[in-house]
């Protein structure tokens, strides 16, 4: 019986698991946290949002951008919903997001825990992995406890991301000494900090808005959503969509701004004609008082203040350049980006082993024959959503298939 052994008990090492040994081999599962599946639980509140309807490349981000749509076609959302089906996981459907028909993402664990004892597959917490040595007949996995032997070895050692959970970047070493190069590291999927010393005025805003990134006078990356304004700077899921952006200018030395559209539905013209009639119609009203019942209070002092109107000036005296300057900084609030939250705050990252380097198919190195990878050691990250965990599915799926065939399916 082919051995496997999987280096990494989070989505993608427990994906690659039961699936090699579905198919056959011997696996021994290594995880050097206490138990396997940590970061499951955080995952979507706590609800497990374990995959998405909605799938198109432009999802999943690599600096190979073909890469990961080759491996999700392989394993897509229904493939992953059948699959935890299988296992007793019976789904939802909220607008496209997949959870679990309990909300509990413990669910998800327990079925992956079954399913595990009941392949035969042999866990081991507690055990850190320090070095991978191919052999002439597989590998030698040296370990702070007693070397594993295996015939082949999936590395699924996560990012760094979210440390507290067992993604402490290890499993980059462990690939670097094997000869792949790996792409700078940077968190994703996080809150962004900005210069600007207002925000603690402004700290605890939700409004609906659109965020977009800038540097060099482009605009690199946008999405729309609710914005959340904390006392050091930007949040919300719109902004950690747009984060992976500005972690990777912040990490070439760029200058980085965000935008912040607060009326997407409006042009900027249409917004002046907007602000225009509703200065004149309601003319006795202080200009601290004018955007009350359209913004949060605090967003409506902020401005004002900005753009520099004395707050007891009463709106049917507001002159057009005062409200086309309002107009235009509730369209165009331009703040500059000085910074990501750290790994520990970050849902993913971006960067990892370069995917250029791995077999697309099956997964397995091109330099290291038997040796295959998956989840968010890789150079991918998705967006938010479900996409991350269904890449983890998909590449966990991929490389236990392949390592439990001992051979390149699909090639």
């Amino acid at each position: 019986m082919r051995s496997v052994a999987v280096i990494g008990g989070g989505a993608s090492g427990m994906m690659a698991a039961v699936t090699a040994a579905a198919g056959g081999a011997h696996v021994i599962l290594l995880e050097h946290k206490d138990r396997i599946g940590k970061k499951i639980l955080s995952t979507g509140n706590g609800r497990c949002n374990f995959t998405n309807i909605h799938q198109e490349p432009i999802c999943y981000h690599s600096e190979n951008p073909l890469f990961p749509w080759k491996v999700i076609q392989k394993f897509d959302a229904q493939a992953a919903i059948s699959f935890f089906l299988q296992l007793g996981v019976y789904s939802k459907n909220r607008n496209g997001y997949i959870y679990p028909n309990s909300d509990q993402a413990s669910a998800v664990l327990d079925a992956f825990r079954m399913e595990l004892d009941r392949l035969g597959v042999d866990i081991r917490t507690g055990v850190a992995c320090r070095e991978i040595r191919p052999g002439k007949k597989g590998f030698t996995v040296l370990t702070d406890r007693q070397p594993v032997r295996a015939d082949k070895v999936i590395l699924c050692t996560g990012s760094k991301a979210a440390p507290v959970t067992g993604s402490d970047g290890s499993g980059y070493d462990l690939a670097k000494n094997l000869g792949h190069r790996i792409l700078p590291v940077l968190p994703a999927l996080t809150a962004l900090q900005c210069e600007e010393k207002f925000f603690k005025s402004i700290a605890g805003v939700r409004v609906n808005g659109t965020v977009s990134i800038w540097s060099d006078g482009a605009c690199i990356a946008k999405d729309t959503g609710e914005l959340q304004i904390t006392d050091y700077g930007i949040s919300g899921i719109p902004v950690f969509q747009v984060s992976r952006y500005a972690s990777k200018l912040l990490y070439a030395k760029k200058e980085v701004e965000a935008v912040l559209d607060f009326m997407p539905d409006f042009t900027e013209e249409q917004m002046y004609a907007f602000l225009r009639t509703r200065a004149n119609t309601r003319p006795e009203k202080s200009a601290e008082m004018f955007l009350i019942g359209l913004f949060h209070k605090k967003l409506c002092d902020l401005w004002i203040r900005l753009v520099k109107i004395p707050r007891q000036k009463t709106s049917g005296d507001l002159t057009d350049d005062e409200i086309r300057r309002l107009s235009h900084m509730i369209k165009e609030f331009r703040v500059r980006i000085i910074g990501t939250n750290s790994y520990d705050k970050a849902q993913v990252c971006c960067g990892g082993v370069d995917t250029r380097e791995i077999d697309q198919a099956t997964l397995e190195s091109v330099y290291v024959p038997g040796l295959y990878f998956a989840g968010e050691l890789l150079d991918v990250d998705g967006m938010c959503g479900g996409y991350n965990l269904t890449f983890a599915w998909a590449s966990g799926y991929a490389a236990g298939m392949a390592a439990a065939a001992g051979e390149n399916v699909g090639k």
